[in-house]
């Protein structure tokens, strides 16, 4: 993302980065910006004029990535910020956030973790040195989710099964007891 507006406080798409699970890249497109950008923010985004100048239209690039998308698992760091400057939707059910997996939080002692932390934590390995590139970020996050895939699916089977099997156990209706008490 790049800023915009006043002192480059809001923020729009500039590149998008996609990995499949082997974290080989799959999509990455730079956006071309849809208004005047005022920090690009390149120490941080890696992100120079030259890169956006002839990038792809913001509409392409959000109907290619939602038909990338549909009906996977997606995976991502803090990836509610992704979807919202994409003005995408995806279900709940099949997201993984690196961010918010318990564990992850639970080892690194963080309520929410920067991606660099649980890679240096985690992973034993140095990302966001310098400038960001979003391929290495999207590759450092699949690494996370890869490392621990089958224990992370196994518990969110494990917690739907719980939620099944809780909604199948019928309840009898209680009725308030009447002790002593005649009715007439």
């Amino acid at each position: 993302m790049v800023g915009v507006g006043p002192d480059g406080e809001d923020s729009i798409l500039a590149r998008v980065s996609l990995v499949n699970q082997f974290g080989k890249c799959i999509y990455d497109k730079y956006v071309k910006p849809t208004e005047k950008v005022t920090d690009y923010r390149t120490a941080v985004s890696g992100i120079r004029p030259q890169d956006i100048k002839d990038g792809e239209d913001l509409r392409t690039v959000q109907r290619e990535v939602a038909e990338i998308l549909q009906g996977r698992i997606v995976v991502g760091h803090a990836i509610h910020n992704d979807l919202k400057i994409l003005l995408l939707d995806h279900p709940k059910k099949k997201i993984r956030d690196t961010q918010k997996y318990k564990p992850f939080r639970k080892r690194v002692k963080s309520g929410r973790p920067s991606l660099k932390v649980l890679c240096r934590e985690i992973l034993n390995v140095k990302v966001q040195e310098g400038e960001h590139s979003s391929v290495q970020d999207a590759q450092a996050t699949m690494r996370l989710y890869t490392l621990v895939k089958k224990q992370w699916e196994a518990e969110i089977k494990a917690s739907k099964t719980n939620k099944d099997t809780d909604q199948k156990k019928e309840r009898k209706p209680k009725f308030p007891r009447n002790k002593g008490k005649k009715l007439t």
